[in-house]
């Protein structure tokens, strides 16, 4: 059996692959159009102008969609370890909000383009990088509370670390981009896509940028950690039928079915 067969981990592996794909096939589709710059374009450029907006949407809402799953199996998991902890399990039940509001936040990112509807596309910034932050934040919390019990200290020290570039990622990104936005540096500043370094606020921006691709893959890293986590889980999905057909009749008890959530032969 292959370690990505190994309980649920191709999940978490799958959201790694998938978004690494969405975010390079939407910059080498842009470069090569010459839609924007080839050195640190943000990376809601990459997916603004047609073909790539197609290709950056229809690809993050995937991403979105396998993230919200991650996490929702995370916090299945992290529950049956920890039945009796009251605090484990409120602490588990706001990650829980978190990350589908960050999921949420993202798939508003991929299908609200910052150059047609500017308002939308911050605010699913915000849910997305915001909210996602105090998830792993909440993650490395729990993580620190289920050492040495539940899984080696390595763990959360890694997790702690990610957290850290994370956190470093977002201020240097926050200063920068408030104070490019709310500068002299013209009115044409979000449908912008292409910066030559005599530009004004160029400095700015590079730093922007650049904040915001490590603070991307901060995250892609953080669900790193989840893959030998998830070798240790499998859910079921269990059928109550009511009756043995589905015509209008007394209940009658059954046999119900129980099978994998998700078979083992994928």
């Amino acid at each position: 059996m292959w370690w990505f067969q190994q309980g649920l981990s191709f999940l978490p592996s799958a959201l790694v692959i998938w978004t690494a794909a969405a975010f390079i096939f939407s910059y080498i589709t842009a470069i090569t159009l010459h839609h924007v710059d080839p050195v640190l374009p943000y990376i809601s450029d990459t997916g603004t102008v047609a073909p790539e907006k197609c290709l950056f949407g229809a690809m993050l809402n995937v991403t979105a969609v396998l993230c919200l799953a991650t996490i929702y199996v995370r916090y299945k998991q992290v529950h049956a370890l920890n039945p009796e902890e009251n605090r484990i399990i409120r602490l588990n039940k706001a990650g829980l909000v978190l990350g589908l509001l960050s999921c949420l936040g993202l798939s508003i990112v991929a299908n609200f383009q910052k150059t047609t509807l500017f308002l939308a596309h911050v605010s699913g910034a915000v849910l997305t990088f915001g909210l996602g932050s105090l998830y792993m934040f909440v993650q490395t919390i729990l993580s620190y509370q289920m050492q040495p019990r539940v899984h080696g200290k390595q763990v959360f020290w890694i997790r702690l670390l990610v957290v850290i570039w994370c956190a470093v990622s977002a201020f240097s990104m926050l200063t920068c981009s408030s104070l490019l936005y709310n500068g002299s540096f013209g009115t044409d500043i979000v449908q912008k896509l292409h910066w030559n370094p005599e530009d004004k606020g160029y400095v700015l921006h590079m730093i922007t940028t650049a904040a915001e691709w490590s603070m991307s893959f901060s995250f892609v890293c953080f669900f790193l950690t989840y893959i030998r986590d998830f070798q240790k889980i499998s859910l079921r999905v269990e059928a109550n039928l009511q009756g043995l057909t589905l015509y209008d009749t007394a209940p009658c008890p059954v046999n119900n079915e129980r099978t994998r959530l998700l078979s083992r032969d994928l």
